[in-house]
């Protein structure tokens, strides 16, 4: 199973794993097959289904005489400048598979197109679960804080990897992360506008006015560490797989804590959100609380500020304002991205409520 997209709908309860490919999806059967019995032994392909879940990189299972696999590759059609990087996601995760943190085991990378029509790879099939909310509905109450615990576990042991000790000392620039964020998504807003979104651009001029200090700390960061990005034993709360890697790079810590916190100031059915609950009758850990935890983990003494969340908050906008503009050129890799899409307003409006 793989993980969603940053800015995946809230699947509904019993939604199925897979679901067939759709049409704008459908991969050469024959050729694919022959390919990766050439280069796994996987022998023929039995079936191919896609998963529910991801609006960035289509993603598949294929099931073959060998066993299943998960294929991940680039959407069709036309991208942004640097979107869709699976190969990074490869790298990275081929890399951090030298270290505890929890990754799926890498199979195989295809640079060559012409064998799908995008360059994909493949990796092994994990199965646990995936929550897709931070309500974690699905968890009894009493527990809920051991998952979160695990959640910032697995953080503090990825943001504790030396990138150079795993050959990822050229994964990003270091320092200056956030004046480097903001240009990029500043210039992808500029690329990916489909409409108007005043928020968006009130952000574009506050935020690199009121960078905080420590801009040069660098570990290697997801980009989108939350609950439906990682995959949980089946039965015991502990991360088995960090997914989703396609937003990763040299960054700083507290960027991935912070967007990691965005549920607590989303309502319930946007962004998997838990800010209309009653999270303490919930189990659930409170913001200060799961900062805190995080923090102690880590050995800090500071923890995010109106900046850090309103920072990752105007970065999930733009992606999903750019998830709207794949869905008016149609080829985004989600049916839903419409509906996606329009939560670019909400999170910029929110993002600006905090700072503004």
């Amino acid at each position: 199973m793989w993980g969603s997209g940053m800015t995946e709908p809230e699947r509904p309860a019993g939604q199925q794993e897979t679901t067939e490919v759709r049409a704008v999806h459908r991969l050469p059967e024959a050729e694919l097959g022959t390919y990766l019995d050439r280069v796994l032994s996987s022998g023929p392909i039995t079936e191919i289904r896609q998963m529910s879940v991801g609006q960035s990189n289509p993603t598949y299972l294929v099931v073959t005489g060998a066993g299943e696999y998960v294929l991940r590759k680039q959407p069709p059609g036309p991208l942004l400048k640097s979107a869709h990087a699976i190969d990074r996601e490869y790298r990275i995760m081929a890399a951090l598979s030298q270290t505890g943190v929890p990754v799926p085991r890498m199979l195989h990378y295809a640079t060559d197109a012409a064998i799908i029509g995008t360059p994909f790879y493949v990796m092994e099939r994990l199965k646990g679960r995936v929550f897709r909310t931070a309500a974690l509905a699905d968890v009894p109450k009493p527990e809920r804080r051991t998952y979160y615990h695990a959640m910032a576990e697995a953080m503090v042991q990825l943001h504790k990897v030396d990138p150079a000790a795993v050959g990822l000392a050229d994964f990003g620039k270091p320092g200056n992360y956030y004046a480097r964020q903001i240009g990029r998504w500043t210039d992808q807003w500029a690329h990916s506008k489909v409409r108007e979104n005043p928020s968006i651009d009130a952000l574009c001029q506050w935020l690199p006015a009121h960078i905080p200090p420590g801009d040069d700390e660098t570990v290697i960061a997801h980009g989108d560490f939350k609950f439906d990005n990682l995959m949980f034993h089946p039965t015991e709360p502990r991360v088995i797989a960090i997914l989703d890697w396609e937003l990763s790079t040299l960054g700083h810590p507290l960027a991935d804590l912070a967007y990691n916190c965005i549920a607590y100031h989303m309502p319930s059915g946007t962004m998997g959100g838990i800010a209309d609950l009653d999270i303490a009758a919930e189990g659930i850990p409170g913001l200060a609380e799961h900062v805190a935890d995080y923090c102690r983990l880590a050995g800090r003494s500071d923890g995010i500020t109106a900046f850090h969340q309103a920072f990752a908050m105007f970065r999930l906008a733009v992606i999903a304002e750019g998830v709207l503009a794949r869905a008016r050129l149609g080829n985004a890799s989600n049916p839903e991205a419409e509906q996606v899409g329009a939560k670019g307003r909400v999170l910029a409006d929110k993002a600006c409520s905090l700072v503004l």
